[in-house]
């Protein structure tokens, strides 16, 4: 097991832990949570032994093997699948010891060593290594022909995932990820997932996808305080028992400020009186030795909202027999060949659409995105925009184009020259850039903030139409919250990429797919997304066909009439019913959506509601002084009533139009 016992760490004159106390058990997999700087690389780095703690110990049991992730990759002449293999060390030293060995000239005592290192590196699983490797490789995202290039001719997002399959080769006791998700895609984290989840060894991830975690973790550790705290259960059991504790904790409080008032009250009033002294003393004491409670941060959450739209076309824009892909031109004759990476595309998209863009890594999906917002154009067919389309574009790299030597309030600027300097502050304090980091060059900034002035400056820009791809690179748990509940009350269209499952489950209510060159319907959820990747993952001469209910003639959405089935199956009632099930599935689907949006703005109403009752019940609330105050609450809470009224009656119509679904 591992325990940490009082262990004490500070870095520079920030301190990270004070006295912490856990113990994890051998085969947990445990999700190491906290705000950014709370210390969770540095307890991983206290793991590894590169950092020792100022006080206390941190104990494992000294024959475990440790694998972690890289995070530099030499740009090496080696292979790709050797680099992968680099990672099981044991292996690799009998191989160097079994080259030592042959090396030298025969005897019988060298062939007995031989013969015995023969056996080990049986027992080593040597002879399936490189099938291992492959699997790994594969399920991480490559390409068979990529398996034989070097290391330097990979990318640096693709390096990160070569120092991820070489963890995952170490036949480790104890596996450390941090943020292992940040450089795949929705398929590689998918498999991913399914590979950690039959890791026989402890397990600890830093991760900001609550779906991952969800996946795979068993025990939650929560840095908080600078305290280690563990939970048991994965990130979603963690939220439910925090909620309870800080339920708890604020009637505590509430009760201790109510006893403190009274002993203060009483000292006040009896201290100079000589026949009251004792008790006064007493009552001081008592004062003094009261539990201090951890003060509940009362501060809210960093949250936001897309302003409506000015106005929409509809439609947004009409595809036909579009093919995208890039025009190269040669370095010999200037002449330009073109490759071709999604065809035909037959696709119109409608005002309110929120599709989620699914398909393997290099399927076509961000060329298709590309493609609609202009930075390329296409190779053939026809599109056309509506007028008035505004189109706010998330890229993969959209951090990377920001200017790091100027400052959030001079990217602000730069878009809206002639609005007021101080609007432009006040915008942006909203998206938690306040003081002088207004000011500030971003170079320092980390990958979150940068991330969140993208998300500002695209917010400035009231667009109609969403197009975002993976947008939640580089935010925390909190950012990626804030973003989630802003895209679905966003009234616009929502195209996205990306792969948090949460955020797409959340913000889409359709699905489209780029697979075999083509973008087509995907008709089922996130569930069957990963049912028909793991198929595909198994062939390899040629990506599989989709599922049958994902198949359709065109692309214009939404579709609501069944989808044909490819295969007749030899029972005609058979293929009635699954066809009826099917129309019913894309019938009731769109309902349910709304259904689930309307839930959640009438749970995040009431909660709004009971906090102005809340303040309502405070009879300092009535004094002359807060007569504003009071006034503005009760307009709130008239508004916040009526909003609950209508939605409410949204919500029963809707389950009214779903009961009439047969």
């Amino acid at each position: 097991m591992i325990r940490l016992q009082q262990v004490i760490l500070a870095r520079g004159t920030k301190p990270l832990f004070d006295s912490v106390d856990v113990t994890l058990n051998p085969g947990d997999k445990i999700g190491l949570i906290g705000s950014n700087g709370a210390g969770k690389s540095s307890l991983f780095a206290m793991l590894r032994g590169e950092l020792h703690p100022d006080q206390g110990s941190i104990e494992f049991p000294a024959k475990w093997q440790l694998a972690h992730v890289a995070q530099e990759t030499p740009p090496l002449e080696r292979s790709a699948i050797d680099y992968a293999i680099d990672g099981d060390v044991t292996l690799r030293k009998l191989e160097a010891e079994l080259a030592a060995l042959e090396a030298q000239p025969e005897s019988y005592e060298n062939g007995i060593a031989i013969g015995d290192l023969y056996g080990s590196m049986a027992d080593a699983d040597a002879y399936t290594v490189r099938s291992r490797a492959e699997q790994l490789l594969i399920g991480l995202g490559f390409k068979l022909d990529q398996l034989e290039r070097s290391v330097a001719s990979f990318s640096g997002g693709w390096r990160m995932r070569l120092n991820l399959a070489q963890a995952l080769m170490c036949k480790s006791d104890l596996l450390l990820l941090d943020e292992p998700t940040n450089h795949l895609d929705l398929d590689a984290i998918i498999w991913l997932e399914d590979w950690l989840k039959r890791y026989a060894g402890t397990l600890i991830i830093i991760s900001h996808d609550r779906d991952f975690l969800d996946g795979v973790a068993n025990v939650i550790v929560h840095i908080d305080e600078r305290k280690l705290k563990r939970y048991s259960g994965n990130y979603s059991a963690f939220e439910r028992q925090r909620a309870a504790q800080l339920i708890l904790a604020a009637g505590t409080i509430e009760k201790q400020n109510r006893k403190r008032a009274h002993l203060e009250s009483f000292i006040s009033r009896f201290a100079a009186k000589a026949s009251k002294a004792k008790q006064a003393q007493s009552r001081i004491k008592a004062l003094a030795k009261m539990e201090e409670l951890a003060p509940l941060r009362a501060a809210a959450e960093f949250s936001f909202e897309f302003r409506e739209p000015l106005s929409a076309p509809n439609p947004m824009l009409v595809m036909e027999d579009v093919d995208c892909g890039y025009r190269i031109e040669s370095e010999t004759d200037h002449s330009f060949t073109e490759r071709r990476i999604v065809n035909g595309v037959k696709f119109s998209l409608q005002i309110g659409q929120r599709i989620g863009l699914l398909g393997v890594n290099g399927a076509g999906k961000s060329t298709l995105i590309k493609t609609i917002v202009g930075d390329i154009s296409p190779l053939s067919g026809v599109m056309q925009t509506g007028k008035g389309l505004s189109i706010g574009y998330f890229a993969q790299h959209q951090v990377e184009m920001l200017r790091h030597d100027e400052s959030p309030l001079w990217h602000l600027a730069h878009i809206a020259p002639n609005v007021r300097e101080q609007e432009l502050r006040n915008f942006l304090g909203g998206f938690n850039f306040p003081g002088t980091m207004v000011t500030s060059p971003i170079k320092p900034f980390s990958g979150g903030e940068k991330a969140r002035l993208a998300l500002a400056m695209i917010v400035w820009q009231r667009p109609n139409l969403l197009l975002l791809d993976e947008p939640t690179n580089h935010l925390d748990l909190e950012t990626r919250e804030a973003l989630t509940e802003a895209l679905a009350q966003f009234e616009g269209t929502l195209v996205v990429v990306s792969h948090d499952r949460h955020l797409l489950r959340a913000t889409t209510d359709q699905f489209i797919i780029v697979a075999d060159g083509q973008l087509q319907p995907f008709d089922g959820d996130l569930d069957d997304y990963k049912e028909w990747l793991f198929k595909s993952k198994l062939e390899k001469e040629a990506a599989p066909a989709l599922p049958e209910k994902a198949k359709a003639k065109d692309t214009a959405l939404p579709q609501a009439k069944p989808i044909p089935v490819a295969k007749v199956d030899d029972k005609e009632q058979r293929k009635r019913d699954a066809d009826e099930r099917q129309r019913l599935a894309n019938l009731r689907k769109p309902i349910e959506n709304r259904i689930k949006r309307l839930e959640e703005e009438m749970a995040k109403l009431n909660t709004k509601k009971q906090a102005i009752a809340v303040q309502l019940e405070d009879s300092d609330m009535y004094s002359d002084a807060n007569k504003e105050k009071l006034k503005a609450l009760l307009l709130d809470q008239a508004y916040l009533v009526k909003e609950l009224e209508t939605t409410e009656a949204d919500w029963l119509e809707q389950q009214e139009f779903l009961e009439a679904v047969v």
